[in-house]
């Protein structure tokens, strides 16, 4: 067991976020799921707690009713290796979600995400700082994060 789980509220829909989330990620599976009796407080048979294993990390839905909601003050970040890493999940998280800036989107249950290539903290780290300052400049202007673009921009073409 890990030592801290990421524990994420839902109104009641914890069931297919849990669904949705281990379809997007390959490398997933539900775990438990434990539902509601008669004796509630949640609609007798509907999901109270669902775990789910992305990238072997653990995660806890609940469905906690609509007392709390997401906010961007917590984000799940996505680490990517290549831009077509970058694409799949931009594409899939952002359906019936909402695009931001920066490599940042909401996904249709509100949650938070960063969809960073790799490269991103290398490129804005440079100890050049005409470098970093065109890396981060163009990042900037993102969406979802072009690893072409930015390099380019990094390199000053």
């Amino acid at each position: 067991m890990q030592k801290i789980t990421t524990f994420l509220w839902f109104n009641d829909n914890a069931e297919e976020a849990v669904n949705f989330y281990t379809s997007v990620f390959k490398d997933s599976k539900v775990g438990t799921i434990n539902r509601y009796s008669e004796a509630g407080p949640g609609p007798a048979g509907s999901v109270m707690i669902a775990t789910f294993t992305l990238f072997g990390q653990d995660f806890v839905a609940l469905n906690g009713g609509p007392m709390f909601k997401f906010t961007e003050a917590i984000s799940l970040v996505v680490n990517c290796e290549t831009q077509e890493e970058v694409d799949y999940y931009w594409e899939n998280l952002t359906v019936g979600g909402e695009e931001s800036m920066c490599g940042w989107l909401k996904d249709k249950f509100g949650l938070s995400w960063q969809i960073v290539p790799t490269i991103l903290p290398t490129l804005m780290s440079d100890p050049d700082p005409v470098k970093s300052k065109r890396a981060m400049e163009a990042m900037l202007k993102m969406r979802k994060i072009d690893i072409a673009t930015l390099q380019a921009a990094y390199n000053g073409k």
